[in-house]
């Protein structure tokens, strides 16, 4: 005798097994790891202090 299937539950984990799919693949797309956002953000700040070390005081009119 043949199992029953709910088509619903079916349909829902093939809904859902799609989404993850999609999900995954803007994640390799568009998506960056929580270490490289933090590893752009420190140099960024090390660019701007070097940059801030720098400047020269400003001249006293003689």
């Amino acid at each position: 005798m043949a199992e029953i299937i709910n088509l619903r539950s079916v349909r829902k984990a093939k809904d859902k097994a799609d989404a993850r799919a999609q999900a995954d693949a803007n994640a390799v797309k568009f998506g960056r790891r929580k270490g490289d956002k933090a590893l752009e953000a420190a140099q960024l700040e090390k660019a701007r202090r070097d940059l801030d070390g720098h400047v020269l005081p400003p001249k006293e009119p003689e």
